[in-house]
Parts: C-alpha cells; structure tokens; sequence
C-alpha cells in the first residue's frame, strides 16, 4: 500500500476559524431549543461559565470539551480540535513578526 504524501501549510489561513462557543450559540443550543440557563444545568457549569464561553471570552478546557462532547453526542476531541485551531490561528497572528525572525533548521 502507498504511503499518502504529507503536504506543508505555509501560510496561516487568512479567516479566522469561529470560536467553539459561537457553534454552541448560533447552531446548537437553538437546534436543541435550550436557553443558556438551562444548557448550563444540564452541563452541570455555572450559567456565568457557559456564558463566557458562548461569548467567546473564555476557551473550552479538557474538562468543558469532555461536558460538551458528552452533552452533543459528538466526543470532546471535536471541541478541543475546534478550540486549537482557534487559538493557534491567533497566537500565529500576535505573534507573526517575532516567528519570522526564527530560523527553520533541518537534520542533516
């Protein structure tokens, strides 16, 4: 069997992924016809801490990610990998100029 070939991204995408939060806000509390007041219950967090996190001020941890996976059937790693990519994709902008200092270096 083939091995696939890996391709390099060079260049960060130019949009921004959406925050996780804003899926749960836009998508799927209103798919499931719940108020953030009673999602919070069912998640078993403060209805301040879901707020955060629908508003996008606070990021999904580990244990939110293993909350939110249980509560839409769909795995903590979708709302982990939602969450990174996010993250990564801000930290590659705040931190364009100072990474293109850095020299690549490969084995020899």
């Amino acid at each position: 069997m083939a091995k696939a070939k890996e391709y390099l991204v060079t260049e960060a995408p130019k949009m921004a992924p959406v925050h996780p939060g804003e899926i749960l806000r836009e998508d799927v509390l209103p798919a499931l016809g719940l108020s953030v007041i009673e999602a919070a219950k069912e998640l078993r967090v403060s209805r301040q801490t879901l707020h955060r996190i629908l508003a996008g001020k606070m990021a999904v941890s580990p244990e939110m990610a293993v909350r939110l996976g249980k509560f839409c059937g769909n795995g903590a790693g979708f709302w982990l990998r939602l969450q990174a990519a996010y993250d990564l994709w801000h930290a590659e902008k705040r931190l364009r100029e100072e990474i293109r200092r850095i020299p690549t270096r490969h084995a020899a």
